[in-house]
């Protein structure tokens, strides 16, 4: 029965070798897979990192693009307003002078109708003369006469 102990603690020990050996060379395994896993993760925290930086870079320079065009069209925009001013003024000028000139010519037109209308030289024939009633006719529909007092008592 000596034997059968002995070969049965043999076995035992044995086994107890080959499962701490298998123990140690699975907790070997499994750190090596940790540091290759941490390894790993710092890798791809790394490569995150520069796109991150990658795509902060290009924003930055999209914004500085921005800016240009920014400034550039609000330099257009005060370049156009300010010509649009200038314009306006030109406009304004413009319209006023047509304005006299409306008028003057207003006034060269009564100057017309009224040398028509009483020619001083008269006329070399019936139409012709006739004409120059008409015409005067014309001119009094559209701009009435305005007499004075004193023209009123000159033939008394």
């Amino acid at each position: 029965m000596a034997s059968s102990s002995g070969t049965s603690s043999g076995s035992s020990s044995a086994q107890l070798q080959n499962s701490a050996s298998s123990e140690e060379d699975l907790r070997a395994l499994m750190k090596q897979r940790k540091q290759k896993r941490m390894l790993s993760n710092r890798e791809s925290a790394r490569r995150s990192r520069q796109r991150k930086q990658k795509h902060l870079d290009e924003l930055m320079a999209s914004v500085n693009q921005l800016q240009k065009e920014k400034a550039q069209i609000l330099s257009a925009i005060a370049f156009t307003s300010q010509h649009h001013a200038l314009l306006e003024a030109d406009n304004s000028v413009l319209r006023t002078q047509a304005v006299e000139l409306r008028s003057r010519l207003q006034s060269l037109d009564h100057i017309l109708c009224f040398l028509n209308g009483t020619g001083s030289t008269a006329p070399s024939s019936d139409e012709s003369y006739y004409a120059g009633f008409e015409a005067s006719e014309s001119c009094m529909r559209h701009h009435p006469l305005v007499a004075s007092a004193d023209m009123l008592f000159h033939y008394s």
